[in-house]
Formats: C-alpha cells, structure tokens, sequence
C-alpha cells in the first residue's frame, strides 16, 4: 500500500478552473480533476497553518484549546502511526514554520524529512546590515533570501517537488509508504518568475505588490488586481509543479495501487469583502471553504464532484483507512471512503475557526459564524504542554498566573497548563469588528446578505452547540461566545 499527500498553502478554490474560474491558466488541476473525485464541500477546521496541520496530524480539532503550538506530547500522529506499523513516512517541504518553535514537533513523527529554505522571511542567508533576528522582520530578510532565488530551478517550490520526485524514483517500487510533499506557495509573498507574471498582464504602474498585509483593503481597485495577478501567476507555477508529480504518477504507473491526496490548508482573501489575507477577518468562504482532490483505487471513480462536507480532521482516517488500520480513539474525523464511492455523507456539520476568534459551523449549505459575546472577548485560556506561540516561546508575564489543570478527555491522563490568554493577537484585536452572522450559500454563494432567519439559526446554534461539545470545548468559550453549557 502507498499513499501521497500533496500539500498546498493558502489555495483559494476560487481560482482554480476545476471549481469555475474562467481567466486562471491551471491545466494539470483540470486533469487532476478527471483523474480524482473533487470535492465541493470540503472545509478548514482550526486555523490557520500550524493549527491545521496539527489536525492532519490528529484527526481532531484544536482551536477551541489553544492558540498556534506544536504537536502536544499527548497528541496522535497519523505519520507516528505508520511508522508503528511499518509504514515510511517521507516529508518533502519548504513550510518554514515546520522548524520554528510553534511547529518544531511536527517533522520528527516522520521517519526521514528534508528541508527546503528560503520561502517568506526564513531566516536563510545573512547579510549583515541588511536582515535582522526580529520575529517580525520578515520583510528585510525576503528581500535577502529573493537574491538566491533568481530562476525557476533554484525556488523553493520547485526544489520541494524535485525532492518528493526524488523519493519517488528511488522508492515507486516498493511497498508500504507514505509520501507528503507540501509546498508554501502560493502563500504570500507571491513570489515567482517572470514568465509566469507575463501570463496575466495589467495597466498598474506603482511598485510590484505581491505581499498584501493583514488588514481591510485600503489600495487602488489597480492595485488590488496586480495582486491578484501575481497570486495567479504563482498558482500556475504550483499547476506546472502539480503536472510533475501527476506524470510521475502515470510514469510509475501509481494510479493503480496509490492513494493521492492534493489538498490545503486554507484559502486566502484577495480583496473579497475589502480583506486581505486571513486570520483577522471573518472566515469567509474564500478562506474557510477548500479545495481537495483524491483518488483512491480501490473505489476507482473519477472525474466526478462531490457535494458530502469533509474537513481537514477526515484526511487522517482516510489516510489511515487506506491502509487497513484503525482510527485512535481519540481521533474525530472520519474516513472519507463512503463519500468517495457514492457521496454518502460522513458528517452532519463541520466547526472551524481560530483560537479566539468567531466559533463557525457548516452543513454545506448554511454557515453560522458565532462572534464573542463581548469586547473584552473573555475568557480565554490555553491548555498545552508546549507552551510556545509562532516564533517564541511563551513570555514569563504569560506564565505567572498558569495553573496546572486536571486532564481532558483528550490528554490520555495526562494534566495541562491553564494558562490565562493575555498577549494581544491579531485575531483578539479584531473582535470588536466581528459580528454573529448566518448565511444561506445556495442562495448567497459570495456571502453578501446576513440571513435574518430565526428558524435556521436556532438549527445551526444547536449543531453549534452539539460539536463543541464532542470536541470537549471547555467551558469559558461557551461563556465567550454567550452560548448555554451543555449538561
């Protein structure tokens, strides 16, 4: 049995040509689409990247317990699992976050890795005067690292999927594996060759803008659309990139007895709603709502789409499905299988959201995006064992109040750190800005017109209410967001 996840950061679906869009040059994601089911509903669950994959990882939720961190000592591992029974796992990636302190537990559960640098503001290559060792300083240092990056061969995606091509050709003939090639593009920055830039020309005439921030839109309509430009621009590098590993797959002849899996993380704002980026906004479809793509042989259908919800925590137990081994009990997705052979649902509803931010639940047609109740945004607190945020550990003024809590039904006996959520986030900043809205995507796919329909949120806050509970949410969020304590 063998089985390949190709990973994508930040893909919004809505600049694929397989899920509608009409001027985005993407070929080998319409062949990939003939050659997989393609799914319709497929949604994100803990935001954002790190958040995500720790859910790739689990199979389970994780947002509503704590902010961004590694893999917890308790925790699941679907690689961990393979290696139990016999399975090489191989990770292929260029995902810097992978080697910073909220994601440093993550590579090791595989049995080999390699590491791609350069992407974003990796602290690659050091010019002195010109990089710093500041967190935030991300700018600077992708200035640096873009010095080394000069053509298609040597970019950090393309050397990602020649290592996953690399594994491929050494290994297409044996048996029990499990490859996991994941790239960061097109994550911001939108970085990529000029000949790819060309394929989407425009009349804007201010500096390049490939990097929008973290906030609403304030640019030029012309501005707005260089970016989208270059976003596209790196896409159709990803589709090139996509290519070589779907000619690999007919070149090794993997179709026949290969699960393949591409996927993402999330999606990424382009102006939609006047937001960029993800993260500090409500999580509109163009981030929460995903494409995903699999082939599964042993089903053998293709060249269909699919309209059962899935999320990121059901990838896990299809991977592990495929291989004939049981789900941990722990574990809340679910093997996607039954959806692949005849879109026979496997949930009834989806949650997603960010620690700290709205709580949000879908059945694939309606979307309830629950604010908190108040300002102040309070209660909050994590519970880990790692207590690390993106790039730094947690700060002593973050520890002093931290008790220790007993175990969660999750922990396997093991107790964890409370600790009190005081640094400002992001996402915490914003909360004023959120409001509790419902919307009916059959009749207002972009998300435009708040539904005022009391019928259909009292169903929605019910199964809001019924999978917070089965994720064990603890009890200040539901006092955050100003929700009943189930009994």
């Amino acid at each position: 049995m063998k089985a390949i996840m190709l990973m994508f950061d930040s893909l919004n679906r809505h600049y694929l040509p397989c899920y509608g869009n009409p001027w985005v040059q993407a070929p080998n994601f319409q062949r990939l689409a003939q050659r997989t089911v393609v799914f319709d509903n497929a949604y994100v669950g803990s935001m954002p990247c790190m958040p995500a994959r720790r859910e790739l990882h689990t199979g389970r939720l994780n947002f509503l317990h704590r902010s961004w961190g590694p893999l917890e000592p308790f925790d699941d591992s679907l690689p961990e699992i393979l290696r139990q029974n016999g399975i090489h796992c191989h990770l292929a990636s260029d995902h810097g976050h992978y080697w910073e302190y909220g994601g440093a537990t993550y590579h090791q559960r595989y049995s080999t890795w390699a590491n791609v640098r350069g992407q974003e503001g990796d602290r690659w290559k050091a010019h002195v005067g010109e990089t710093t060792a500041m967190n935030e300083a991300l700018q600077p240092q992708d200035r640096v690292n873009r010095q080394y990056l000069t053509s298609e061969e040597l970019q950090p995606q393309t050397l990602t999927v020649d290592e996953g091509l690399a594994f491929l050709e050494k290994n297409h003939g044996q048996d029990n594996w499990f490859l996991h090639i994941e790239t960061f593009d097109p994550h911001e920055p939108f970085y990529t060759m000029e000949h790819y830039k060309a394929l989407y020309p425009d009349d804007y005439t201010g500096p390049d803008f490939d990097w929008p921030p973290y906030r609403p839109v304030d640019e030029s309509e012309e501005q707005v659309q260089r970016a989208r430009n270059n976003y596209a621009a790196l896409v159709t590098m990803c589709d090139r990139n996509l290519g070589r590993v779907l000619d690999a797959l007919d070149r090794y002849q993997l179709w026949d007895d290969t699960l393949f899996i591409v996927n993402t993380d999330h999606g990424f704002m382009l102006g939609e709603h006047d937001w960029w980026a993800k993260c500090v906004m409500p999580f509109y479809g163009e981030v929460a709502h995903t494409p995903l793509f699999i082939w599964d042989p042993q089903v053998g259908r293709a060249g269909v789409h699919v309209r059962s919800l899935a999320q990121t925590i059901d990838l896990p137990a299809t991977v592990l499905s495929w291989f004939g081994l049981p789900c941990p009990p722990d574990m809340e997705g679910q093997p996607l299988q039954p959806v692949l052979r005849d879109d026979t649902p496997v949930r009834e509803a989806g949650l997603f959201g960010i620690f700290g931010g709205q709580v949000n639940v879908t059945d694939g047609r309606y979307v309830y995006m629950r604010a908190p109740a108040t300002v102040a945004n309070t209660p909050l607190n994590d519970y880990t064992l790692m207590p690390t945020h993106m790039r730094s550990r947690f700060a002593v003024e973050e520890l002093r109040d931290m008790t220790l809590h007993p175990p969660l039904p999750f922990t396997k006996g093991v107790p964890v750190l409370q600790i009190p959520t005081r640094r400002p986030t992001v996402m915490r900043s914003v909360a004023p800005l959120m409001n509790t809205v419902l919307y009916d995507l059959q009749n207002d796919p972009g998300q435009e017109h708040p539904l005022d329909d009391p019928v259909q949120e009292a169903r929605m806050i019910g199964l809001l209410l019924k999978l917070m509970q089965a994720n064990d949410a603890p009890p200040e969020q539901y006092q955050r967001l100003g929700l009943p304590q189930p009994e």
